[in-house]
């Protein structure tokens, strides 16, 4: 390789670096503040359930923030969202079930359980947020998510107040944030090239 292409890749290379790191800086940062307010709804977002029909390490620690958030008053219903993964139940069920053993009325929790996707949970709890008359809600989620997950629903038109799991469950485990935060950047890549292009696929791959 002549010099002048060696020196163009190492240009191309560290600016790929630079922007690599700076996502990365943005993610952790804006999933590090706890923006929670007053609102209409608490969301929660899903992930794994496990064979045994437990929720996952991720699911559990979100859900009890959010009944944190419940029985701190800072709203009145909570909305659980998520479809079918691997193993029943929905996500969504199972978040339900759990809150409700945490004592949560079972009058205030709503289910969302088509979701699969990040996108189509700010779709689909938008649609049930605006059949209710609802625009307001505090977005729980793990830090690392909450980047994207905020970014969505407000396209999708609601008013959100993110709130990282993490206020409750205390930090994650930095390889495993590194991780995480590395697949939302490339989960952002391929949300804005999708777009840019038309295309109405919802779930990431």
């Amino acid at each position: 390789m002549s010099y002048p292409r060696l020196a163009l890749f190492q240009q191309v290379l560290l600016t790929g670096v630079a922007l690599w790191v700076a996502c990365l800086a943005v993610i952790d940062g804006y999933g590090s503040l706890d923006q929670s307010q007053p609102a209409e709804v608490i969301i929660i977002l899903g992930s794994r359930v496990y064979l045994d029909r437990r929720p996952g390490p991720a699911l559990t620690r979100r859900t009890r923030h959010a009944v944190a958030l419940f029985q701190q008053g800072l709203a009145q219903r909570v909305i659980c969202s998520g479809g079918l993964g691997a193993y029943p139940p929905t996500e969504a069920e199972a978040a339900c079930d759990l809150a409700e053993s945490l004592n949560v009325p079972a009058a205030a929790i709503l289910i969302e359980d088509q979701a699969h996707s990040t996108e189509e949970n700010a779709l689909y709890t938008a649609a049930l947020m605006r059949a209710h008359g609802w625009q307001t809600a505090i977005l729980v989620s793990d830090g690392y998510h909450l980047y994207r997950a905020a970014l969505l629903f407000r396209r999708a038109g609601m008013v959100v107040y993110p709130s990282p799991a993490q206020i409750t469950a205390g930090p994650m485990n930095p390889v495993e944030r590194y991780v995480r935060e590395s697949r939302e950047v490339i989960a952002l890549v391929w949300y804005w090239g999708k777009t840019a292009v038309g295309s109405q696929v919802t779930d990431f791959p």
